[in-house]
């Protein structure tokens, strides 16, 4: 009877041990960035009722787990830091978390092509040897030492499947997104701070998968078809990326986000509903992190043959690409968003391009320039109006504080022009005082212009700063 007793109260203080350890979920690790600026989210479970104290540097905060085993406490804002420390969660047991600092964290998410790794041969994605040459070195390179990295694997689940944060100089590096990799390259150098990089890409991977399915059911557009529990959005069940890759790491601190993503959808015929579901993603995201100036940097696709995909279900034709950049280009009006155009480093037959470096480069430009302060030109020509002149039509653009020019100082290209019959011809077009000035011998009578409207487009117009200007419509026919 006593050995039962025993092996009783053995068991039963076993139980016990097991549900009052203090956990965290996988988001935090040793080698993490903690944002800097802003109040840092600590979360966990725990016994009820249990005590939690947290200590970093000189903070130390407590709390109470709730009935559940939930504790969440913040931290107050901090100053970037170079000097590595712990932080100490205490419970009946205690973690430590060791070499931590404090910066600047961004989010790197989307599909194929934020996927695409730094060392990509080590995927099936295809690659020139000359760019592959160009990722190799990155590699081989010195790292950062203030630059940290979490990767995210593919897998379904509650919590992210990861081996945690990890420094530049791991050779785990080589899965990030190479991207990100260049975007945090860029940042570290320009601001010497440290950097973390969040990288959970999914290739193949629509917009509605990033989505939470409550912003679909809370939508005045879509909130009837998702009062079926099943319900299908353009192909695709909203929010199964999002339970697997976003919900758990929600809500660590970060400043925002990288965005690469359209292929999916724009194969879809998805263009006239992208901008909105991309306001809904933000909108979303933004609110599960309670902050309605997070940043969203997103890509605009680069060229490519979609009309010559073999087994191609969509049907898609050579103009189908322009609409989905006209979508991404709306997206613009969001507040706290900006876009990086691609239409100069594409790869005409993979969809997946290369260059990765001046993808990273480009996006640090609108963090360098809006969340910084750095005095840089972040973005390439964007139209902004027509005045018709008699038989040519001038054009006015935004973003060309620096000037308008031809990249290859020849003719420019890619400009079509229309009268009231709407058939478009080939336009000469030219740079006159910083406006462009187009016509055509068969158009007395224009109203309507259209620059780069097709998907093999790789145009010459740009500022002086080397970055191109975006595909666009003058009219909505």
């Amino acid at each position: 009877m006593r050995k039962f007793i025993i092996s009783i109260l053995f068991i039963l203080s076993s139980i016990c041990l097991i549900f009052s350890q203090v956990s965290l979920p996988k988001v935090f690790s040793d080698n993490m960035v903690l944002q800097q600026g802003k109040p840092v989210n600590v979360w966990g479970k725990a016994s009820a009722n249990e005590t939690i104290i947290i200590t970093f540097g000189k903070q130390t905060v407590k709390t109470t787990a709730d009935f559940n085993g939930n504790w969440f406490v913040k931290l107050k804002p901090m100053k970037a830091s170079t000097v590595p420390k712990q932080l100490i969660i205490q419970g009946l047991n205690t973690i430590t978390f060791d070499n931590i600092l404090v910066g600047e964290v961004w989010i790197c998410s989307g599909q194929s092509n934020m996927d695409y790794p730094l060392d990509v041969r080590m995927t099936n994605y295809t690659v020139t040897d000359a760019n592959y040459a160009i990722l190799k070195q990155e590699l081989n390179a010195p790292k950062n030492p203030l630059i940290r990295f979490l990767y995210v694997e593919k897998k379904f689940g509650t919590e992210i499947a990861t081996k945690g944060w990890l420094e530049s100089s791991d050779t785990t590096l080589k899965y990030i997104a190479a991207s990100g990799y260049f975007f945090a390259k860029e940042l570290a150098e320009k601001l010497k701070i440290p950097i973390g990089i969040i990288s959970n890409g999914w290739r193949g991977t629509q917009i509605e998968n990033w989505t939470p399915v409550w912003a679909y059911e809370q939508s005045p557009v879509y909130n009837e078809v998702a009062k079926d529990p099943n319900f299908i959005i353009d192909t695709e069940h909203p929010g199964d990326r999002f339970e697997s890759m976003m919900k758990p790491i929600i809500p660590f601190s970060v400043k925002g986000f990288l965005w690469y993503q359209g292929e999916s959808n724009c194969m879809a015929h998805d263009s006239l509903k992208y901008t909105y579901k991309f306001k809904m993603f933000t909108d979303a995201y933004r609110k599960l992190w309670d902050d309605n100036k997070m940043a969203f940097y997103y890509v605009q696709l680069a060229p490519f043959y979609y009309s010559k995909l073999k087994n191609n279900p969509f049907n898609q034709d050579e103009y189908l690409l322009p609409y989905t950049w006209e979508a991404q280009l709306k997206c613009l009006k969001i507040p706290y968003t900006g876009m990086v155009v691609t239409t100069d480093i594409g790869d005409l037959n993979d969809i997946h391009p290369g260059n990765k470096w001046d993808v990273g480069k480009r996006l640090s430009y609108w963090a360098l320039a809006k969340d910084y302060g750095k005095k840089i030109t972040y973005s390439g020509p964007i139209y902004d109006k027509l005045k018709i002149k008699k038989e040519k039509i001038e054009l006015s653009f935004k973003y060309t504080e620096d000037e308008l020019i031809s990249i290859d100082n020849k003719e420019l290209t890619y400009f079509t022009i229309a009268g009231a019959d709407r058939k478009f011809h080939s336009a000469k077009a030219y740079i006159n005082k910083n406006k462009v000035i187009v016509s055509s011998d068969k158009v007395k009578n224009p109203v309507a212009v259209r620059f780069a409207w097709i998907e093999s487009a790789q145009p010459n117009l740009f500022n002086s700063d080397k970055l191109p200007a975006s595909p666009f419509r003058t009219d909505n026919w």
